[in-house]
C-alpha cells in the first residue's frame, strides 16, 4: 500500500520561515509529477508548487519568490521551503504524486493527509 506522509507544519510569525516534507512509501515502481497544494479556510483547494521527475518547476504566482519546491528521488520526496510567510499562506498544505506502483501500472493520484501552516500577523 502507497501512502504520502507530509511533516513540517506549524505555527509562525509573518515573515518566518518553514520547511515541509513529503515522503512516498509502501510498494513504489516510479513516481511522475510531485506538488504541493493548500487549502485555506473557506477556500478551495489550490495549487502551490509542482515538480516533475526531471525537475521541471511550476509555481503559482502568488509564492514566487519567497517557496522553493526540490525533490529528492532516492528517497521518493519532495520538499518546500517556506520563507516570508504571510498571514494568507495560512491553510493546510497537501502533498500530491502520481504514482505507478508496478511496472505495468498505470499511475495513481495519491493524497497525502495534509500538515497545518498558520501563520500569525
Amino acid at each position: 500500500q502507497v501512502q504520502l506522509v507530509e511533516s513540517g507544519g506549524g505555527s509562525v510569525q509573518a515573515g518566518g520561515s518553514l520547511r515541509l516534507s513529503c515522503a512516498a512509501s509502501g510498494n513504489i515502481f516510479s513516481i511522475n509529477a510531485m506538488g504541493w497544494y493548500r487549502q485555506a479556510p473557506g477556500k478551495q483547494r489550490e495549487l502551490v508548487a509542482t515538480i516533475s521527475s526531471i525537475s521541471a518547476i511550476t509555481y503559482a504566482d502568488f509564492v514566487k519568490g519567497r517557496f522553493t519546491i526540490s525533490r529528492d528521488n532516492a528517497k521518493n520526496a519532495i520538499y518546500l521551503q517556506m520563507n516570508s510567510l504571510k498571514p494568507d499562506d495560512t491553510a493546510v498544505y497537501y502533498c500530491r504524486a502520481g504514482i505507478q506502483a508496478t511496472w505495468n501500472g498505470r499511475y495513481l493520484e495519491m493524497w497525502g493527509q495534509g500538515t497545518l501552516v498558520t501563520v500569525s500577523s
